[in-house]
């Protein structure tokens, strides 16, 4: 059982302090019925839940996509700005969310889904999925400036787990590295670079565990093998 809010940002439908907005506004049903009680609990496996008179909840067929995103399309399911979303470019007939998150430059690999279990712990940190980026940030990076990614540093008063740095390429105004994080807060990879003075000037996440982008090109996508699968759920349970 999960409560109505959450699952409904699970699905995708809007961020948690929305869908309260949405449940106190009657715009949720449960099975049919307006539910405007907070906090109400829901079973993903059994109930029917409706926004606005359509479905987004309930039994329905799993899918696992892999996109690879380009630049300038937001990691949601809707944008109040108007902007494109990731949803935009997979055509799929379920209601599909992204799990988890690149920001609006941020290009690279994204799955998205309609399991909100396998969304959780694909973003839970505690579940140590890891997450390999390459940046290429301003000037010449040094091994030494990269020692506090990799003890764990301070973001925004939260302490990230250790990140492990490789450096690929140094030249006189820019340097390649690729970095593995666990977590992948808000804008973690930019505000890492940036604390230690390397601003990102290019940023693409290429893989997730052992999942890799592969041949795809950027704006494809396609549909997640089930040994792909099994491996991210059995990499997150270790």
């Amino acid at each position: 059982m999960v409560r109505l809010q959450k699952y409904l940002a699970q699905l995708g439908v809007a961020s948690r302090r929305k869908s309260e907005e949405y449940i106190t506004q009657g715009r949720i049903r449960v099975n049919g019925a307006v539910v405007k009680e907070m906090g109400y609990l829901v079973d993903p496996d059994f109930d029917e839940v409706e926004f606005d008179c359509k479905k987004v909840g309930g039994v329905e067929e799993k899918v696992y996509v892999l996109l690879n995103k380009p630049k300038g399309y937001v990691s949601t399911v809707n944008d109040e700005k108007g902007r494109q979303t990731v949803v935009d470019l997979v055509e799929v007939d379920q209601r599909i969310y992204p799990v988890g998150r690149l920001d609006f430059m941020t290009e690279g690999l994204l799955i998205l889904t309609n399991d909100g279990e396998f969304a959780y712990k694909m973003t839970h940190p505690r579940h140590l999925v890891e997450k390999t980026y390459i940046a290429v940030v301003e000037g010449k990076v040094s091994s030494h400036e990269l020692v506090p990614m990799e003890k764990g540093m301070n973001i925004d008063g939260y302490l990230c787990a250790p990140a492990a740095t490789e450096i690929l390429d140094v030249q006189q105004k820019k340097s390649k590295v690729r970095i593995v994080i666990h977590e992948g807060r808000n804008r973690q990879v930019r505000k890492m670079f940036e604390k230690i003075g390397h601003p990102v000037k290019d940023l693409k996440r290429i893989a997730i565990g052992e999942l890799k982008l592969g041949s795809l090109k950027i704006g494809e996508w396609r549909h997640l093998k089930q040994h792909e699968i099994k491996e991210l759920m059995e990499m997150s349970e270790k």
